[in-house]
């Protein structure tokens, strides 16, 4: 697929996503939050728990499963953004959550042509940062 085509299939996965998500409930807070360490798709609450997530979609399996592709590397990528985003947003946050800070779940959203799976809590690995 040429690359702006995967652009396009990769921009209606997120929307897919975003309407599956706010269908379950979830508060969209941000879309695709970038800082010099990476990117995060998603930013929203579910209930009073922040969820930062990864979308990914797939047209075929040939490269394997959507969810596959949100390796280790990736997984702390995100970690490193979500912890950016945290220390940025602060007041945000507690602002959103009663004078608290939230907990912390990252979810992955697995668009393939056998349909969308929501993976929540699909990885850890804050409690080795601190805020």
């Amino acid at each position: 697929m040429p690359k702006n085509k995967l652009h396009e299939f990769g921009q209606f996965g997120e929307k897919v996503a975003l309407n599956f998500l706010e269908s379950k409930g979830y508060r969209i807070l941000e879309q695709n939050y970038r800082c010099r360490l990476g990117e995060i798709d998603l930013v929203a609450l579910d209930r009073k728990i922040l969820v930062f997530i990864e979308i990914k979609t797939r047209h075929t399996k040939d490269y394997g499963s959507p969810q596959e592709a949100v390796t280790y590397r990736k997984q702390e990528q995100i970690i490193k953004v979500a912890l950016h985003y945290v220390k940025g947003k602060t007041n945000y946050l507690k602002s959103l959550t009663k004078n608290m800070y939230p907990s912390v779940r990252f979810d992955v959203v697995a668009i393939s042509p056998e349909g969308i799976e929501l993976i929540r809590d699909a990885f850890s690995g804050l409690e080795k940062y601190t805020f």
